[in-house]
């Protein structure tokens, strides 16, 4: 499998049980559909996440990219309750891609991000 990003060979890295795709060039990381919320279930799991978070910022600005899996275009997502995570997501076969750093910021979801996503952000109407 290929990088949607950098076009460099991704190798599978397992981290107890779960498998994802890592790339060896840029490091970002491939999930087949939720495998991204199985490793959050599971503690120390951020350790996948290799890459550095500088190279993963520079790699959000590439967005025209299609799936490494069925080759369908991806589109831009963000995480719900840290949207200041972008990714992009496979409609096909529901596969997602993190750039470096985004999976340990979406595992290392703060107390606040949780309390907003649980009880709302926003003022009431009233």
């Amino acid at each position: 499998m290929k990088c949607p990003k950098c076009s460099a060979d991704m190798g599978k890295v397992r981290f107890e049980g779960v498998e994802v795709d890592r790339c060896s060039g840029c490091h970002g990381i491939w999930f087949d559909m939720l495998e991204h919320e199985d490793l959050k279930a599971i503690a120390g799991s951020e350790a996948i996440d290799t890459g550095d978070v500088a190279q993963g910022r520079s790699n959000d600005a590439t967005r025209r990219i299609r799936c490494p899996v069925c080759d369908q275009p991806m589109i831009a997502m963000v995480v719900a309750g840290q949207p200041h995570i972008a990714y992009e997501a496979c409609t096909v076969c529901y596969g997602i891609y993190f750039d470096a750093g985004e999976f340990r910021d979406f595992r290392e979801e703060t107390f606040a991000e949780a309390w907003r996503a649980i009880f709302g952000g926003g003022k009431s109407a009233g």
